[in-house]
């Protein structure tokens, strides 16, 4: 099978009933929790509003990225009173290493007012209201509520969204639509811990370009196994330490 150099297109399982489907769906789910016992959310936090802070900064970087500059920027900042009167400037020099920190410095500036403002200071736990507060969308907001508030959410972001293709979840795009076909496969309680285990394997087995399909769990249960490299040996060259 030759190596692929660009993602595939999502396959689906021909003539899977939805109650088939709904099936595979909860046996993938399942496999997922023994390959990845101990899928967790990657952000280092405290708090509610730490980790919603996290969770902004995330935006096009890295988890390891933003944990290098969250204790020096949560130590300094404590409160949302203390964003919302914060030196929009101090805070990009903070952080930096995580990009576009201009527009996120003046977002966490922005997210503190709003907290002070609508919510006494507090990180609110309900979906609506955080999807209100500056800088925070649907993914940031189910990731707050699922990891600070054990309120179960799906968090689309990448890695999500490829993998419930490939596995031929759905073939929508819209991360919204996206969360919408999951949530009808996957009991509720296990949204967030879905989450996790889709978002830990798609950035150590899954890879966007190269698949270690030869060394993936759920290869069985997968319409897309093949589409990566197969030689187990090979494949497991691929995957990504924890």
């Amino acid at each position: 099978m030759p190596r692929i150099d660009a993602p595939a297109a999502p396959r689906t399982v021909a003539g899977e009933t939805p109650l088939a489907l709904l099936r595979r769906a909860r046996r993938t789910n399942r496999a997922l929790a023994v390959a990845h016992p101990d899928a967790h959310c990657e952000l280092d936090f405290t708090t509610p509003l730490e980790l919603l802070v996290a969770t902004v900064l995330s935006a096009q970087t890295t988890d390891v990225r933003v944990n290098q500059v969250t204790p020096v920027l949560f130590a300094r900042y404590p409160s949302a009173a203390d964003y919302a009167a914060a030196d929009v400037e101090d805070i990009e020099q903070i952080i930096r290493p995580t990009g576009f920190f201009r527009a996120k410095a003046k977002s966490l500036v922005g997210l503190g007012r709003a907290l002070v403002e609508r919510h006494d200071g507090e990180v609110p736990a309900d979906l609506d209201a955080l999807v209100a507060l500056p800088g925070v969308g649907r993914k940031t907001a189910n990731v707050v509520l699922g990891d600070a508030f054990g309120v179960p959410g799906l968090t689309v972001d990448t890695h999500f969204g490829r993998l419930v293709r490939r596995l031929g979840w759905t073939t929508e795009e819209d991360p919204v639509k996206v969360e919408t076909a999951v949530g009808e496969l996957i009991e509720k309680r296990e949204w967030t811990l879905l989450s996790h285990r889709l978002i830990f394997h798609g950035r150590r087995v899954c890879h966007s370009r190269r698949p270690a399909c030869g060394a993936c769990a759920i290869a069985q249960l997968c319409p897309s196994a093949g589409i990566g490299e197969t030689d187990p040996a090979a494949a497991a060259a691929l995957v990504r330490p924890y």
